[in-house]
């Protein structure tokens, strides 16, 4: 049956990520993040004695990968859920987890279907990726306070004129369709330099805020942190999410912890958990580029936890 599915989804970046993730050893990898199970697929293909476990918030996704994956038998198990959560309950039963993968952002497939809400066309505002939570774009943009949506414009998006923007919204409700919210800030925004969209900055800081991405990032990092003799990748697709991988991993690597105004060391100078091995992060070739717009933007940052 899988080899008669329509893959909907191109994974980005999957040669690095199999070049990096490919192995001989036997343990569980996770991939935190399954969409359409490309990276999952080539993993399991590139290295016979690995066990994987894919998790994702998107039913529709889990289904389609069950079915795509079905010939790799028992060596796959799935989950539905938030990646962050998940992934602590596997912490204490899968051993030993030896790789994680997250692919931090939304799907083709997501962004294609123009009634999952997440498109500038789209009939509706939804965007979530668990279609079972109650919190929706509809009710950010028609329910969220003034103050509020200057906040997530100004902290998710960037935007310098959020404030602006915010009080456009809340003299315009009810705002009920993704082409009316795109239509609406196209009318005092201009269409920047590539092509790109004036409401992509909004629409991103709300799909953000619908879905708590950068806590769910952060949480996942906390969590894999307790691991031990493991590899590490996280994909981003923007500075907000890169930001927090490059901090974080960097914060792995500090033997010493104490503030810097201390003079001398009370921590016991021990902290360090692994090292980095991406010094820079890696980005797609011309190649792929070309062929997949999505990958443009995306970064690989991958770190090693020691013993």
């Amino acid at each position: 049956m899988a080899n008669n599915l329509e893959i909907p989804h191109q994974p980005v970046l999957l040669d690095e990520v199999v070049n990096n993730f490919q192995t001989e050893e036997s343990g569980y990898f996770i991939d935190a993040t399954l969409g359409y199970g490309g990276h999952s697929s080539a993993i399991l293909e590139s290295s016979p004695n690995l066990k994987l476990i894919g998790i994702d918030k998107d039913i529709t996704a889990i289904e389609f990968s069950k079915k795509r994956l079905a010939k790799f038998g028992n060596r796959v198990e799935f989950f539905h859920g938030s990646f962050s959560e998940v992934i602590q309950e596997l912490i204490k039963t899968k051993k030993p987890i030896i790789g994680v993968l997250a692919d931090i952002g939304v799907s083709s497939l997501q962004f294609d279907k123009l009634e999952r809400g997440f498109s500038f066309d789209s009939d509706n505002l939804d965007m979530r990726m668990n279609q079972t939570q109650d919190l929706t774009a509809e009710k950010i943009v028609n329910q969220y306070s003034e103050y509020d949506l200057d906040r997530i414009f100004k902290d998710y998006g960037e935007m310098r004129n959020s404030r602006k923007i915010a009080k456009l919204i809340v003299e315009n409700r009810p705002i009920e369709s993704g082409r009316d919210l795109s239509s609406l800030i196209a009318q005092v925004e201009f269409r920047k330099g590539g092509g790109t969209h004036p409401a992509t900055q909004l629409f991103q800081a709300i799909r953000i805020e619908v879905n708590s991405e950068l806590l769910e990032l952060e949480n996942l990092l906390n969590a894999v942190q307790t691991l031990r003799n493991v590899k590490v990748g996280i994909i981003s697709f923007h500075s907000l999410e890169d930001r927090i991988v490059k901090n974080k991993f960097k914060e792995w690597t500090k033997s010493c912890i104490c503030p810097p105004e201390v003079f001398r060391c009370g921590c016991r100078d021990n902290h360090n958990i692994g090292k980095i091995l991406t010094r820079k992060p890696l980005v797609a070739s011309k190649q792929e580029s070309s062929k997949n717009r999505r990958s443009r933007s995306a970064k690989l940052r991958i770190f090693q936890i020691g013993e």
